[in-house]
């Protein structure tokens, strides 16, 4: 193990650390009010938006997948792939950010599409990444995990916490997992980021509001990303070099 290597093991540490541990006081208690919410909601309801959510995700996982190039990548050191994953990250958080202004900008029936388009570049995002670190996204088992990817950096805590377990054993879980809960999965989401979205329809602060938290959610997904791919890629390497 090199001596990057070994710096990226403690900068895994400390991430995760950050993010398990408890969220703050505002967090918590939006948490609390959007689950108290959810309870208000008839079954049919959240059936729907579980079908409409899943469809919109498989649709877009099936678009990634035909747009994402297989075997782009020959790199083999895992700080060639961190450098590498860096640079499009800010690809996509411009790409984000233009299209978080124009919604926000458009009101109400531009904001509304922002859910759609933004969760696309996250995403084709994610299949650059697998890709990247030399993930083949062919294999249902990685789009599998990408979900999984996605679930962690935008879950509440006791879901992150369990969504971390998985993505750290991956090779040992996997076997388990035939499809996600998407119910879960779009409920998480959508609490995760209702709030900061619904103010992106207000008129007059949308644009600002929605280039700013596209910005954010690109960047937190990144991060996760990164890290979720650093553990695996370890794991994987050989012992020494």
């Amino acid at each position: 193990m090199n001596e990057y290597e070994l710096l990226v093991i403690r900068e895994i540490e400390d991430w995760k650390r950050q993010m398990v541990k408890r969220s703050g006081i505002l967090n918590r208690l939006s948490k609390k009010a959007q689950t108290k919410v959810n309870t208000w909601i008839p079954d049919k309801v959240h059936q729907m938006l579980t079908e409409s959510i899943k469809n919109m995700v498989k649709a877009t996982l099936v678009g990634s997948n035909l747009t994402t190039k297989k075997n782009q990548y020959t790199l083999r050191k895992l700080a060639e792939m961190d450098e590498l994953l860096m640079k499009k990250l800010s690809i996509y958080r411009r790409t984000a950010v233009v299209e978080g202004a124009g919604t926000g900008a458009g009101g109400i029936l531009l904001g509304l599409a922002d859910f759609p388009l933004l969760l696309s570049i996250k995403m084709k995002f994610l299949f650059e990444a697998a890709s990247i670190y030399g993930y083949d996204t062919s294999e249902y088992e990685e789009r599998l995990f990408i979900l999984h990817v996605f679930k962690l950096a935008f879950s509440s805590d006791e879901k992150r916490r369990e969504t971390m377990e998985i993505v750290e054993n991956w090779d040992q879980r996997k076997a388990g997992f035939i499809e996600m809960d998407w119910q879960e999965f779009q409920q998480e989401y959508r609490d995760y980021i209702d709030f900061v979205k619904m103010l992106q329809l207000v008129p007059g602060i949308g644009a600002a509001v929605g280039a700013y938290a596209n910005n954010n959610l690109l960047e937190h997904l990144g991060e996760v990303a990164k890290n979720a791919y650093r553990i695996r890629t370890l794991k994987t390497a050989p012992k020494s070099e």
